[in-house]
């Protein structure tokens, strides 16, 4: 199931370069930002899911997602409870901090392909074992473009999405180093984050 996992996000962020996560800003911020993201050419768009709030923000955006045609994941998965609670309010998919096979193995089962956090070797022969090459490399900034580089020797086949602390200043680093995406937090606020992101995304 793995491997069907990998492939949806290879169709799903086909000319993707950019994700934008939207975290405890509410249902109203966060739907208004998504919109403000879709229209720079971001599709990809992650609700992290902490408080009940989070879940009712990420119900609202993947429902005007749904009508648009795109998906919208649930991020900071941390159970097989959240997935649940991911599934019912819409998203199409998960996304971990960690590497955790209960919540890989309910996302699968739930029907959502998953990207599990990974921040070292070890962790990437766990997620490969499993059938999965998407990951999350977290917490980017701290791990830097040259692990994602070096980490491309040994993983050619790894598609990873580079996440915590990526901005403006760094995103083309890491992009450069190999990260098929790179994820910003709720920098659309800022003008010069957002420019970059339109950037980076008609790439």
């Amino acid at each position: 199931m793995g491997t069907a996992s990998d492939d949806w996000f290879e169709r799903e962020f086909a000319g993707t370069r950019v994700m934008v996560i939207m975290r405890g800003l509410g249902a109203a911020e966060s739907l208004a930002l998504a919109e403000t993201a879709w229209a720079a050419g971001v599709r990809a768009v992650e609700i992290p899911i902490q408080r009940p709030s989070d879940v009712d923000a990420l119900a609202a955006v993947a429902a005007v997602a749904r009508g648009r045609g795109l998906h919208v994941g649930a991020g900071t998965v941390l159970t097989a409870e959240q997935v649940q609670l991911a599934r019912h309010a819409g998203a199409a998919y998960t996304v971990s901090p960690g590497t955790d096979e209960q919540v890989i193995d309910a996302s699968l089962e739930a029907g959502l392909p998953t990207i599990p956090g990974v921040a070292t070797a070890s962790d990437i022969q766990r997620c490969r074992r499993l059938g999965l090459g998407w990951l999350k490399a977290f917490p980017a900034a701290a791990l830097g473009p040259d692990w994602v580089k070096a980490m491309g020797g040994p993983f050619p086949d790894v598609r990873f999405v580079a996440t915590g602390g990526v901005n403006a200043g760094n995103a083309a680093a890491f992009l450069a180093a190999g990260a098929r995406v790179v994820a910003f937090g709720s920098s659309l606020a800022d003008p010069a984050q957002r420019a970059e992101l339109a950037r980076l995304a008609a790439r």
